[in-house]
């Protein structure tokens, strides 16, 4: 009886031990990344024990590319589009969630069917209106396409939908408009899911690439993804220690949030009713 313990506890290991395995797997690039950043460039390949540890890889990047512009420049259109997602979405959601309008199951089906539809399908004609509205090689025009999410609308309706309708009702006795409502009843029971929502929208906006590199073309404008894809591929060769210490302080900023809002995150999701 007294092995029955010590038999469980091998078994949960064995059984955990392909989710190691992956894990480790995923996070071989990391891994490297780290080793190359803080190491001299001829210890990039070379995994030594003994290897000096630097930390002028980070300066030499930090100085060899306007990094400094490119953060900036991807800060703005994360905040712009973040915020502007927010309070569409959150305004559609309430919409399809509480009122009734001519029209609205089919709206909500094509609602949810742009989210099967991949942004690249749309590139061409993206170009065509942003050209012609006079706004290319501008940072809004990298968030104006994502202005309207149909994944942060889709989010918040089905959250608005398990808010009590009695509470709804007593604010309409008390005298709230529906603004008033949808500000002082609904969203602050669903901050949990605006929080997930916004935290998927920046780091997704912070990572995209294609539609950012078809829209801007100059340092005014790049954000950190397009800055180092040009940063990778000079034209002397590649320098894998500049290159993964850029890499890593362009990723830095989400990597610490993660690890700061990992908890709340996933609580938040698991509020939402993601099911």
């Amino acid at each position: 009886m007294s092995a029955t313990p010590a038999l469980r506890t091998i078994g949960r290991w064995i059984s955990a031990s392909p989710i190691w395995a992956f894990g480790l797997l995923w996070g071989l690039p990391l891994l490297y990344a780290v080793w190359s950043a803080v190491h001299p460039p001829a210890y990039s390949t070379e995994f030594a024990l003994n290897a000096p540890l630097t930390a002028a890889n980070f300066v030499d990047s930090w100085n060899a590319a306007p990094f400094a512009r490119y953060f900036l420049n991807t800060t703005f259109l994360v905040l712009f589009t973040v915020a502007f997602q927010i309070v569409f979405a959150t305004m559609a959601a309430f919409a399809f969630a509480r009122l009734r309008f001519p029209g609205q199951n089919f709206l909500f089906a094509l609602l949810l069917l742009q989210l099967m539809i991949s942004p690249s399908i749309l590139l061409v004609w993206n170009y065509r209106e942003i050209s012609w509205l006079g706004l290319a090689n501008t940072i809004p025009a990298m968030g104006i396409p994502y202005l309207g999410s149909a994944f942060g609308i889709f989010l918040l309706r089905q959250n608005f939908r398990t808010v009590p309708k009695e509470l709804d009702d007593a604010a309409r006795l008390e005298g709230c408009s529906l603004p008033a409502r949808l500000w002082k009843v609904y969203i602050p029971l669903s901050r949990g899911t605006l929080i997930a929502f916004a935290l998927t929208s920046i780091s997704y906006h912070w990572n995209d690439f294609l539609w950012p590199l078809v829209v801007s073309d100059s340092v005014t404008t790049r954000p950190l993804t397009v800055g180092l894809e040009i940063f990778a591929t000079p034209d002397q060769g590649v320098q894998w220690s500049l290159v993964t210490a850029a890499t890593l302080m362009s990723s830095a900023p989400l990597l610490i949030a993660f690890l700061i809002f990992q908890r709340q995150f996933v609580q938040s999701f698991l509020r939402a009713g993601i099911r």
